[in-house]
């Protein structure tokens, strides 16, 4: 057997024994690396469960023109994830007539579910590398202390990709990187904004 098959087998053999020695050791969590981890695991629970289960409303307040008094009557959108806005219609409430109109035929104005699938999407791979990275800390220590390029290249550089990605998804999502468009043209399915506002 030539001896670079043997340093080879020699090490994966080391390797599998130490994998498989899986202890549970509680002193990485105590440390920076592995505080830091905890915080991040529960981070992206609470980034995806918010996002994931988020639902809201908007109402708006119509006055239908008279015959003789003018009554005020309340329709409601309702919106949640993955907010496709322009899928929520606006609703009279059961039984109730708002001035004749169909109100099924105005929706909303703006679709963002790209953003918020991506948002949700990348909280999960930073909830499952946390898991992966705390399993590694607690259980197989000796592993991740014995190697050199271990603890650099999968984690660390991996930490700094998904972290780095979620901060700019935040930034890009907030009024600096661009303004907000506030007054969007009827053709896009909206409710155009009353006469002298």
């Amino acid at each position: 057997m030539a001896p670079n098959v043997y340093l080879v087998r020699q090490r994966i053999s080391r390797l599998g024994q130490r994998m498989s020695g899986f202890q549970i050791n509680l002193n990485p969590l105590k440390e920076p690396l592995g505080f830091i981890k905890v915080l991040e695991w529960l981070a992206s629970i609470f980034a995806f469960a918010t996002c994931g289960g988020f639902k809201g409303q908007t109402e708006i307040q119509v006055s239908c023109p008279p015959p003789p008094v003018t009554e005020n009557k309340t329709v409601t959108a309702v919106f949640g994830y993955p907010f496709r806005l322009n899928e929520a219609s606006f609703q009279p409430p059961p039984g109730v007539n708002v001035c004749d109109v169909n109100w099924k035929s105005f929706v909303l104005i703006g679709d963002y579910s790209s953003s918020a699938q991506f948002y949700v999407t990348f909280a999960v791979f930073v909830f499952l590398y946390c898991i992966a990275a705390l399993l590694l800390y607690v259980g197989y220590t000796s592993l991740y202390l014995d190697s050199r390029k271990l603890p650099m290249i999968i984690f660390g550089f991996l930490n700094m990709i998904l972290w780095g990605g979620n901060a700019w998804f935040v930034y890009k999502e907030t009024s600096l990187h661009s303004p907000s468009n506030t007054s969007a043209p009827h053709s896009q399915g909206g409710i155009p904004p009353p006469a002298g506002i």
